[in-house]
Order: C-alpha cells, then structure tokens, then sequence
C-alpha cells in the first residue's frame, strides 16, 4: 500500500468521509452525551514503542478522520493520556470506531425516527474500527494490538438499510481495489438525510 496510487485512494476515501459527514451527518446530529476517555491505548502500556501519533498522524490526511470523530463526542473515546505520545492506529482504531457508529445512529434515527439497537451499533463501530484501523496500519506499517483485540468480520448493514454507513463500509472493505467506484451513486444527488430518506420510502413503496 505505499504507491502514490494506493495513497491516493485513500487520500480520496479520507476525502468522501468527510465530505458526506459535512453534507449529511453533522446538520442531522441531535445532543449527545459529551465524551469520556476510553482504555489507555498500547503506547502507554508494557510496549510503548508503536508509531506516534505526532509521528504519523498529524501531518497525515488521516487526521480529518480524527476531526470528524471529534464532533461525535458520545461515540469517541479516545486514550486518556497524553495526545501526542499515544498509538497513531489505536487512535485511528478509535476515531474509526466513532465514525462507524456515530452515523449508523445518525442515520437511523433519520429514517426510522427511533434510536437503533446496540447491537447494529456495535457491528459498525467494529467493523469501521477494523477496516480503517487496519488501512493505516498497512500503508504506515504500524500494526499495534487494538487491531488484533477486534472481532472477526463483521456483517455492515445493507446500503438499501444505511445508505451512507454501508458505503462508508463497503469501500473500505478493500480500499485499493483496482475498480474503485461509489457503492451508492444516487447520494451524489443528495443534499442531506431528508433527501437520503424520501429516496428510500420511494423505493420501500416501489418494490
């Protein structure tokens, strides 16, 4: 994964990110909880010798990942310690997992005007954890154990069920794919979740 190709699609992935958070998810954020602390992560541990994140990520494009789970303070918890000394991928394992679950409850409760089960939660904080965690441990070579502490595979929940977390999903299942095309290219034509919801009543009446 170290090609200028590779790094550009990620660069791309990292991009859609946070256009589709900016676009769909943010203005459709209800009042959460504020953020606490998660476990100390592995460089502050019995093996403190893991890429930086001052190191590896500051300067990164995977920085904006971090960004976008900033604003989704109930699902991120990030190392209580201090910032600069931490692991770069658990930190990316952390603002992934912030991500996979912050817009899986956004938009659920955008569509099903209810608060989702724990369970579907949990199955997109693991599985965006997973495949973004392990993306940036390949391309900077820097796996850490909050990688191999994450479950086996992880079902996403249908495109046609969570449109934006399904794509977000779907591509970074195998980021450097050789076709590499949206999963979903009618959000293209989308300016935020209202419009994400009517397209799926219009297709729930349609079939």
């Amino acid at each position: 994964m170290g090609s200028v190709a590779a790094s550009l699609t990620i660069h791309q992935l990292l991009g859609r990110i946070v256009y589709f958070h900016a676009l769909f998810i943010e203005p459709s954020l209800a009042p959460s909880a504020p953020s606490r602390p998660g476990p100390v992560c592995c460089n502050h541990g019995p093996e403190p010798d893991r890429g930086t994140i001052s190191e590896l990520l500051t300067d990164s494009a995977w920085a904006a990942l971090v960004e976008v789970a900033t604003t989704l303070p109930a699902h991120d918890h990030p190392c209580p310690k201090a910032k600069d000394a931490c692991c770069a991928t658990c930190r990316v394992v952390t603002a992934a997992a912030a991500v996979g679950a912050g817009w899986a409850r956004t938009e659920h409760r955008s569509y099903q005007r209810a608060e989702p089960a724990e369970t579907l939660l949990r199955a997109c904080e693991l599985a965006a954890a997973a495949r973004l965690g392990r993306a940036f441990a390949t391309q900077h070579t820097a796996w850490c154990p909050a990688l191999d502490q994450l479950s086996g595979p992880v079902a996403p929940p249908a495109t046609d069920e969570l449109p934006l977390t399904g794509e977000l999903l779907a591509l970074w299942a195998n980021p450097i794919a050789d076709v590499h095309r949206p999963v979903t290219n009618w959000l293209n034509h989308c300016t935020g979740l209202d419009d994400v919801r009517r397209v799926l009543e219009t297709r729930s009446t349609e079939s």
